[in-house]
């Protein structure tokens, strides 16, 4: 662990989509540039197959609640419920360690 390191949030978001998904690539990635642009936004990690999952990465619980409240972003999550989700689950987590692996 870096001795320096500095415990942030994860926000997991975990979800099935319906078929019908027009329009929503063009929003995923609107919403990945918006967030980008937020404040204490530290980075994000998604991977889609049958169930897809989405962590972003934040400096705060506050940052969270601002992005949660951010006014594109509310719409997206309304075109989501109504249009393109059949289930979604979201979780915050606080992340105290962390490590990784690289083979070179």
């Amino acid at each position: 662990m870096k001795e320096d390191f500095k415990s942030y949030y994860a926000v997991i978001f975990t979800s099935t989509q319906n078929k019908n998904i027009d329009g929503y690539s063009e929003m995923a990635e609107k919403m990945e540039t918006l967030a980008k642009q937020q404040k204490g936004y530290l980075g994000m990690d998604s991977a889609k197959n049958d169930v897809g999952i989405t962590v972003s990465y934040w400096d705060s619980l506050e940052a969270i609640k601002n992005w949660k409240q951010q006014s594109e972003h509310l719409q997206a999550q309304q075109k989501g419920r109504q249009y393109w989700y059949s289930w979604y689950n979201v979780r915050i987590c606080k992340v105290e360690r962390e490590y990784e692996f690289l083979k070179k």
